[in-house]
């Protein structure tokens, strides 16, 4: 039996810079971090006294007999993929799927660190990142963008740069202090609602070239971003200054990334106090992560107080198995 343990992630800058099409003609950077909320995933091999021989619990049940009768796209083609046989396996989490955090990539992050573990072996972050996005962008044909797969394949706070050539993972150094009062400054709201990313990034209508100026100032701003976070004696907030500048681009870049719930909630935190902020993920919903110096934090709860707050640490540990117990398996097709 085996049981992984993986983070979701926040992406702060140079999202949808990670996009193939764009990386590989301009580059791409983004700052991300992932944080204490994880999603676990148990994989054991199926006792053979069952009419099945395959069982996925999620939101549902799924009972098969091949991978390739499961619906869960990343399971029937991890399951493929990894030439495995014969399991049941359960996810959980302790935030919901489809907002903005990356579950999708965590999932499928954990799956594999499952099934390598299973069979015996060790693997690295990096494999586990690439393996993921093999598995979401070429098998599954989802849309989207790698940084979340590498975000929670490594853990912690990091700069992601990307381009034709592969990708390159650079942890920021902070201060400590610092880093912990980042942590204090920022606050996280459940919007109530979510959509697929997948479904976003392939509904999303913008002008190309407009898209791409503004994506390559958004990639800008990675880079001012970091050296706000690494000079330990500058001012923090322009951090969540830069935030909402950012999040003026971002809304800039697609038809489908805002609404009028979206748009309420960030206004209303703003007049509440905040200095910016984001919707975390493509857009059309989830989670919204907001810098509000402390001294304005409680009206800025006060002012969103019908949506769900969420306290949060950052993490660096990454996607961890977090129990091991091996087992004795033979193949049907060896016995």
């Amino acid at each position: 039996m085996i049981f992984s343990r993986t983070p979701f992630r926040m992406s702060f800058f140079g999202g949808g810079t990670d996009m193939a099409e764009f990386y590989n003609e301009y580059g791409g950077a983004v700052i991300s971090s992932t944080f204490d909320k994880y999603c676990y995933v148990n994989v054991r091999h199926l006792p053979r006294f069952f009419e099945h021989k395959n069982q996925l619990t999620y939101s549902k049940i799924e009972k098969v007999n091949s991978p390739e009768e499961f619906q869960h796209p990343l399971v029937r083609e991890g399951m493929k993929y990894l030439d495995m046989h014969e399991l049941i396996i359960s996810y959980d989490a302790d935030l919901p799927a489809r907002t903005g955090l990356g579950t999708s990539s965590s999932f499928a992050v954990g799956m594999l660190n499952s099934f390598y573990a299973l069979k015996g072996k060790y693997v690295s972050k990096r494999q586990l990142a690439d393996d993921a996005i093999y598995l979401e962008r070429v098998l599954c044909k989802e849309n989207g963008g790698i940084q979340d797969q590498i975000a929670v394949s490594y853990g912690g706070f990091n700069r992601i740069d990307m381009d034709a050539d592969g990708y390159k993972v650079s942890p920021i150094i902070i201060h400590p202090e610092r880093k912990e009062l980042l942590n204090d400054n920022l606050m996280l709201f459940f919007s109530g609602f979510s959509r697929l990313s997948s479904q976003i990034h392939a509904e999303n209508k913008c002008d190309k070239n407009e898209k791409i100026k503004k994506l390559l100032e958004m990639k800008d701003l990675v880079n001012l971003a970091e050296a706000v976070l690494t000079n330990k004696h500058g001012d923090l907030d322009e951090f969540g200054r830069l935030l909402d500048h950012s999040w003026q681009l971002k809304m800039g870049t697609g038809t489908n990334i805002s609404n009028n719930e979206i748009d309420y909630m960030y206004k209303t935190a703003k007049d509440a106090g905040a200095l910016g902020g984001k919707l975390l993920g493509a857009g059309g919903g989830g989670f919204m992560l907001f810098y509000v110096p402390q001294e304005n934090q409680a009206a800025v709860k006060k002012a969103l107080e019908k949506y769900l707050y969420v306290k949060f640490k950052f993490e660096n540990a990454g996607t961890e198995i977090i129990y091991y117990a091996p087992e004795e398996f033979t193949p049907e097709t060896e016995r």
